[in-house]
Order: structure tokens, then sequence, then C-alpha cells
């Protein structure tokens, strides 16, 4: 158990208009932040007032990109408490990505004390207007003062928070997305089934060259044969064909969500067929010219669901349920977000309450 040390401000930040939020743009008063040093471990744990850190310009997160982070929410229920949404699985998957970049593993119970303490001193900081929450963001960096490629003998892993409103101006509507065929996000045996800043790197560019075309978003193909779907943006992406619901299988390049694992349990708990595979772009286009591409949404920790409308690859566009939201996505919105909340029960065992 972290025996963690108390900083408290007392220059309380005015808090934002909570029925007038973006996404990431404020932040809550205090932080969490724990040091590694090599031969010492995790050591130092503290909850201080928000504030900028100070790093050696040599610090190797700057030079070399070894660096992870995580993306969660805390949720506020009519009866005031706190939940989260299945936290043991971004925890889990803080040391398969630490694994990959050869960051020191985090002791999984301190990891998530940290959060839940940090979050009971800032508790008055999540919303409760509908499709609100406290955004969590865990992350590492590496800091040795070194220039060489090596990993780190030093690092920080900090917890910063945020309210957030709706992720995507849109809300809940379809949205419009273009097929990538120049770029590639990533491909099997780099690190694409990591949660390091390397991969939103690398999606810029296409994300860009996207939105100057009026769509929100970029559909991924495979880095390889640039013929089967990957990801939609910084989501999983599901296709629901002729009554089945694709999705990507995880072979090494595509991030294994959270609402990903999520959707898949619950579809298998309607029975709704699932399954997941590789996924053509072709095998898309010809289920929607024989009229059985029903509905295709991606998933996420920020949007949830984020239904697509619209697909444009290489000039040939196409509605997707004349691009309104689908009956499953809608379905899966409201039970996850009902979840989330309180407002519906968790058979599943997904909420974990902050104590």
């Amino acid at each position: 158990m972290l025996n963690i040390k108390y900083e408290l401000t007392k220059d309380l930040k005015q808090k934002p208009d909570f029925n007038n939020l973006g996404f990431g743009t404020k932040f809550t008063d205090h932080m969490f932040i724990m040091d590694y040093t090599e031969g010492k471990g995790w050591h130092d744990p503290r909850i201080v007032p928000y504030q900028p850190i100070s790093l050696d310009p040599s610090a190797m997160v700057f030079h070399y990109g070894q660096e992870m982070f995580e993306g969660m929410k805390a949720y506020k229920t009519e009866d005031d408490r706190v939940l989260l949404f299945r936290p043991e699985k971004n925890i889990h998957r803080t040391n398969v990505t630490n694994e990959r970049l050869c960051i020191p593993q985090i002791d999984e119970d301190d990891m998530f004390q940290a959060i839940n303490d940090l979050i009971k001193v800032e508790k008055d900081w999540i919303p409760t207007p509908k499709g609100t929450s406290l955004y969590i963001r865990p992350f590492i960096i590496a800091t040795d003062p070194f220039l060489g490629v090596r990993a780190s003998n030093s690092y920080m892993f900090m917890v910063i928070l945020c309210p957030v409103g709706a992720y995507y101006k849109e809300g809940i509507n379809p949205v419009k997305i273009w097929v990538e065929t120049e770029y590639v996000r990533a491909v099997k045996g780099g690190i694409g089934f990591a949660k390091t800043g390397g991969n939103y790197a690398a999606s810029i560019k296409a994300q860009m060259k996207a939105k100057e075309r009026g769509y929100s978003q970029v559909l991924w193909l495979d880095g390889v044969e640039r013929k089967y779907v990957e990801e939609v943006g910084t989501m999983n992406v599901f296709f629901k064909i002729d009554g089945e619901v694709i999705t990507p299988s995880l072979e090494g390049s595509i991030l294994a969500g959270v609402t990903r694992d999520s959707v898949i349990e619950l579809l298998k708990s309607w029975n709704i067929p699932v399954s997941e595979r590789k996924l053509s772009i072709e095998e898309i286009y010809a289920a929607a010219e024989e009229g059985k591409l029903e509905e295709a949404f991606g998933t996420g920790t920020a949007a949830v669901i984020s239904p697509i409308g619209e697909l444009n690859y290489d000039g040939r566009v196409i509605s997707i349920n004349d691009g309104k939201i689908g009956e499953v996505s809608q379905k899966i919105y409201d039970t996850i977000t009902g979840i989330q909340t309180g407002h519906v029960e968790d058979t599943y065992g997904w909420a974990k309450e902050i104590k």
C-alpha cells in the first residue's frame, strides 16, 4: 500500500461551466506524482497542486519517445457515488505497454490507489450533466538526462484529471470517415498494440488530410497489404454485416480497447453474432452494394460509441444506415453509459466504486 504524501493547494481554481465543457482543456487542482529510480524502484508517491514539471532538456522522453499513457473516466451517480468503468483493464494494459517499451512494471494495486485517492481529493470536479465525466490520464515518462538510445533508468508516473463533455462535437450522431490509403498507423511487430504517443503522432498527418476534406476521422488499413481495416481514428471499429457484428482481430497492430472488449461481451450476452477476424475494405463495400452493411461504429473510452454514417474510399462514397445511428449502436451506447453512471444495473461487475 502506498504511503501517499499530500500537499494540497489553498489557491483553488474556479471550476468551468459543467454544462458547457469541451474535452481536455481544463484541469483540476491537484495531480499525482511518483518517481522511479533504478535500484530503488517506484518511490515518493505524492498528491500535489497541478503544476508544470521541470525536466532536463536532455530528458530521454523528448528525444526517444519512451513514454506511455492511459485514458479512463470517473462518473458521479445520482446518489453521489463515484464509479470507474473496468479500471483493472486499463491498469493491466498499462503494464502491457510498459513491457513493450521497457518501462518498469508498476504495481497494479498501487496504481489503482493513486487514481482512487486523487479522485477522492478532486470529487467536486466530477461533472454531473448528461454526457459529462471526469477524464483520468495516467502516464509515465522517461526522465534520464542522457542522449543515447537505451531504456531510461529513471521515470515519472503521473495522473492528471479534467472534467469533460462529449468527445465529438457531433455527439452521438454518425460521423463521416475518410479511408486512408497513403499513410499507415502501425504494423504487426511494432507498437500498435501499446498505448503510447508514437502511435498518435503517426496518425496526425492523415487526420489533418481527412479534416481538410470534411471528414471527422480516418479509417486505417493494415500497413502491409493496405487491404484490411484496423482502427478508426483513435478507436476500435465494428461493422454489422447481414446480422453479424465484425471487428478486426487483435494481431499486434491494434489496441486491445476496454470498450471494445465490453462491446463484444455485451453482444454475446444479447445473442447477437459477433466475430473477431480480418475484414477487408472491399468486403465492406461489397456488403454495402448488396444492402447488407447495416451499421458501423467506433468504440473508445473518450467517445464510448461513435457511429459511422459515411465512408469515403478512393472517392467511392457509401452511406451507412442512411446516416443515422443504428439500433445495436444505440443499445450499446445506452447500456455502457447507463452502467457507468449507475442508471443501468451492472450485471457484469464492471463498475468499481471510489472509496
